[in-house]
């Protein structure tokens, strides 16, 4: 691990210990914020962030071009990781949101220096992402994995700033303490799956965020998953429709979020969708197993024979 990016590891680290300290939170801090537990989103985003930069420090030794570029993207995402961490667990011991929340002039403080973090790291993931993408493996599988990752997890990252614009009851309400929202067509704070707290009435933003960002870890998982296979053409057509289909995904539960519905009850227009999509993921699937490579052959010449 000496080639690994030093200051993504630590910041992995960390955030794994914080996690641990959130853990003892929901544990011995009964307090709730919302309708959860009050350290419930400190824990998710100090696990989220443990992989993410975990994965980063992975990434960036992919690199063999400017390395020196490539440790100051590093450690411009590791200092805006913790930048924003410090602020959500800060907010979490006051007993107040992290996100969105302009009540006092030192949460609207927070919360915009928390926007100009989050802003970093969405630049920062980007252009390293780019300086990845340029990059060509040994293995031509990883290769397209580490890609379709890459693209898939720079469009789910983007997708949060849905959440950071104002609904139109904020927009109605000068004095609103809070402007942005993860639900859509519901109130923030109702009803949410154990722990992750995603709307179980209405659609919620969390969710493609979540989808599209996770995408760099489970893309080259599955190329690795894949490597028993011994034809390195069918790895790299199945491959290419994984990434498909899980771009596929993350255009669905966008898609539900905005129409305001929740992600365990869809209608029957995103049921209709998701079996189409899971049709052709799978019929992709077959045919790159069924497909043979395609080699030239050449009939055998009849023989001639030469009388002399």
């Amino acid at each position: 691990m000496t080639r690994w990016h030093r200051p993504l590891v630590l910041c992995s680290g960390l955030m794994a210990a914080l996690a641990v300290v959130c853990l003892g939170g929901l544990l011995f801090d009964d307090r709730t914020l919302d309708g959860m537990p009050i350290w419930a989103k400190p824990l998710k985003f100090t696990v989220s962030l443990a992989v993410y930069t975990f994965t980063w420090a992975w990434l960036l030794t992919l690199r063999h071009r400017a390395p020196r570029s490539g440790w100051w993207l590093g450690t411009a995402l590791a200092a805006a990781g913790v930048a924003e961490i410090a602020i959500i667990m800060f907010q979490a011991v006051r007993g107040v949101r992290s996100h969105f929340n302009v009540s006092t002039a030192l949460d609207a403080t927070l919360y915009s220096v928390m926007g100009l973090t989050i802003a970093t790291l969405m630049i920062v993931n980007l252009v390293a992402a780019i300086l990845v993408l340029r990059e060509r493996q040994a293995d031509p599988v990883s290769t397209r994995a580490i890609r379709l990752g890459l693209v898939i997890s720079a469009a789910g990252i983007g997708l949060g700033y849905l959440m950071t614009l104002p609904t139109a009851a904020q927009l109605a309400d000068p004095a609103a303490a809070v402007i942005g929202a993860h639900s859509v067509g519901v109130p923030d704070g109702g009803p949410g799956l154990s722990l992750l707290g995603w709307s179980t009435t209405g659609g919620d933003l969390r969710i493609p965020h979540f989808v599209g960002m996770h995408a760099i870890q489970i893309l080259p998982l599955l190329a690795l998953a894949l490597n028993r296979l011994r034809d390195e053409a069918v790895r790299l057509r199945l491959v290419a429709v994984a990434g498909g289909g899980y771009a596929g995904l993350l255009a669905l539960v966008t898609w539900q979020a905005l129409r305001g519905q929740p992600l365990l009850r869809p209608d029957g227009l995103t049921l209709a969708a998701a079996g189409l999509l899971l049709a052709a993921v799978a019929a992709a699937g077959l045919a790159s197993l069924l497909r043979s490579p395609a080699a030239a052959r050449t009939e055998p010449s009849p023989a001639v024979v030469e009388i002399r």
